[in-house]
């Protein structure tokens, strides 16, 4: 993933937090969202596109796009964020043969059929075994809220 320097899980995409905090602290130039449904919603699009902050490129786009688009390697010399609603679309991502960075959960919203792990993070039973699966490959997953929190693995949790 050359050019990326962080993935977020946050059912929120790019909202306060993401914004001012992490893009800021991170030095980041562009803010990626995988997406299909966001990808095909313009109304959707233009809201996230306004709360990222100024200077700051977006890239709202679908899984299958997504995917061509890093392992082109077009974002290598950039420094890019990324940003997905759930873990089970970077096993997805995995399984596509993308080569991913440490994972942080910022926040996965409770849910009809999720169980809460943490006061932010709530999955379904197959978000979790999406978890799972970075795990097992070796994949570090932390749960943090904001840059100024401590990093704790997600395992902690479960």
């Amino acid at each position: 993933m050359k050019g990326f320097v962080h993935i977020r899980i946050d059912d929120r995409l790019i909202h306060g937090q993401v914004a001012t905090r992490w893009s800021t602290g991170l030095r980041v130039n562009r803010i990626m969202v995988i997406d299909d449904a966001v990808a095909s919603n313009d109304t959707e699009k233009s809201i996230l596109r306004m709360a990222a902050p100024a200077g700051v490129n977006t890239s709202i786009l679908g899984f299958d796009k997504a995917v061509a688009n890093i392992l082109n390697g077009n974002y290598d010399g950039q420094r890019v964020m990324l940003i997905v609603k759930s873990p089970v679309t970077l096993v997805k991502m995995m399984e596509a043969g993308v080569e991913l960075l440490p994972v942080n959960i910022g926040n996965m919203s409770n849910r009809p059929g999720t169980t809460q792990y943490k006061k932010s993070v709530s999955m379904t039973p197959e978000e979790k075994e999406a978890v799972d699966t970075l795990l097992k490959a070796g994949i570090k997953v932390t749960a943090q809220m904001v840059p100024d929190d401590p990093e704790v693995s997600i395992e902690k949790f479960f």
